[in-house]
């Protein structure tokens, strides 16, 4: 069964840095993407930052510069490096992992962790 542990999330002032990390089990095939999402009270779900098994990278305008994605493949760990916070990136927070199997493609998800900003 394929889990994924989220930790690092906090309260933290704006202009600081928190570290997000999230370790996946469980899958026999192996993680494709990992990545992490967001969402904020009232707001939809969306996409923080991506990381393909090759190192492909996808971050959503709002946080270039400012977030770093990076994985250790050989620990299933995907890390999101978050500086320059901001009060709008208060949110909670999901890891994503994609499992490609022979009979279908799986996304799986962390249970969550909370950012607090405060200005």
């Amino acid at each position: 069964q394929v889990q994924l542990l989220e930790s690092g999330g906090g309260l933290v002032q704006a202009r600081g840095s928190l570290r997000l990390s999230c370790a996946a089990s469980g899958s026999r095939f192996g993680f494709d993407a990992m990545g992490w999402y967001r969402q904020a009270p009232g707001k939809q779900r969306e996409l923080v930052a991506a990381i393909a098994s090759a190192g492909n990278l996808n971050y959503v305008d709002s946080v270039k510069g400012r977030f770093t994605i990076s994985r250790d493949n050989a620990k299933n760990t995907v890390y999101l490096q978050m500086n320059s916070l901001k009060p709008e990136d208060t949110a909670v927070y999901y890891c994503n992992a994609r499992v490609i199997t022979g009979w279908g493609t799986f996304d799986y998800w962390g249970q969550g962790t909370q950012v607090t900003v405060s200005s």
